[in-house]
């Protein structure tokens, strides 16, 4: 049977490079961007396929992997893909790493809607899937969710790719989840902001803020002043989109230690807060803020600051709480 093309099947998708690769930021404005921003907009976090089947046995999924394949011992680090349907994980299939493969997964009966969750880690572009004794034919395509956060957006300590807080989140709203979280990044970049205006979006997130207590160290004037910035960019391109703001979550190391411009997270957190209530006390109706601090307990962090599966489900029961309200 002919491969189809993957490009109907495809979510999360928000930007396209040169070569057609998808990328989590614009191609033609990298250059505002800081390094590590751009660096971690290549990987492909949350882009996953999505369909349905009629008669279909197994779907095979033809990618190339765009990371180099581990040598040695580290080759025993399949590449992992992942079935789901009905709000589970179904299926998984281990693929050897190599430069480009097949991976092929059982469906169970019921015809869908399926999502394939592909190896985020060795940055996979899929050339093409098709069936295995029937059809397949795109999902529906829910509300477009953007969600711009830092690592734990991006999902770092969660076993899988689904098991992000945003993934799950989205799962649970029938939302279309586009992953814009940059680990180590997300400091409230201005060029970010614009870059999100320009996107089609039904919904929004930001969930940023953290690194601005170590990566690059704030102060909470400056903070309250950039989230006022970084919201009016936004607004520029989303005026009326639902828009939540969640705000740091709690980290214990630095809710009381002040950083290098003597300013706590607690007193970042408050800072953010206070930016965007004010701004929706000016008029902007259709922002809200989710307090971050509560959120979370030491047990729900795998290492101090991360959340475990059990964090981000915490995390994603809040936020689809939060935005369910305002859908």
């Amino acid at each position: 049977m002919t491969w189809l093309d993957p490009e109907p099947f495809l979510r999360g998708v928000a930007w396209r490079d040169a070569k057609g690769r998808p990328l989590r930021a614009d191609p033609d404005d990298l250059a505002r961007l800081p390094w590590d921003t751009a660096q971690r907009a290549a990987l492909p976090i949350g882009v996953r396929l999505e369909f349905t089947a009629d008669g279909a046995s197994a779907v095979e999924i033809r990618y190339r992997a765009e990371l180099p394949a581990p040598t040695g011992d580290l080759r025993a680090l399949a590449h992992t893909f992942a079935l789901w349907a009905d709000g589970r994980r179904v299926r998984e299939t281990a693929v050897t790493p190599a430069d480009e493969a097949v991976a092929v997964l059982e469906l169970p009966p019921g015809g869908g809607p399926f999502t394939v969750h592909p190896p985020q880690e060795c940055a996979p572009v899929v050339l093409g899937l098709r069936a295995r004794g029937g059809t397949l034919a795109p999902a529906p395509r829910g509300p477009r969710w953007l969600v711009h956060g830092d690592s734990i957006t991006e999902g770092w300590w969660s076993t899988r790719p689904a098991h992000a807080w945003p993934a799950v989140a989205g799962r649970a709203l029938g939302l279309e989840t586009v992953n814009l979280g940059y680990a180590g990044a997300a400091r409230g970049e201005l060029a970010t902001a614009q870059q999100l205006a320009s996107l089609p979006a039904d919904v929004l997130t930001l969930a940023f803020g953290t690194n601005c207590w170590s990566g690059v160290p704030s102060s909470p004037e400056l903070l309250y002043e950039t989230t006022r910035a970084f919201l009016a960019l936004v607004r520029r391109g989303h005026p009326r989109t639902p828009l939540l703001l969640l705000s740091p979550l709690r980290h214990p190391a630095a809710e009381h230690t002040p950083n290098a411009l003597g300013a706590t997270l607690g007193a970042l957190r408050a800072a953010m807060e206070s930016a965007a209530r004010d701004r929706a006390a000016d008029g902007d109706s259709r922002l809200h803020v989710l307090p971050g601090r509560d959120l979370l307990t030491a047990a729900d962090l795998a290492d101090g600051l991360h959340p475990n599966d059990d964090g981000h489900r915490k995390i994603a029961g809040a936020v689809a709480r939060a935005l369910r309200a305002q859908l």
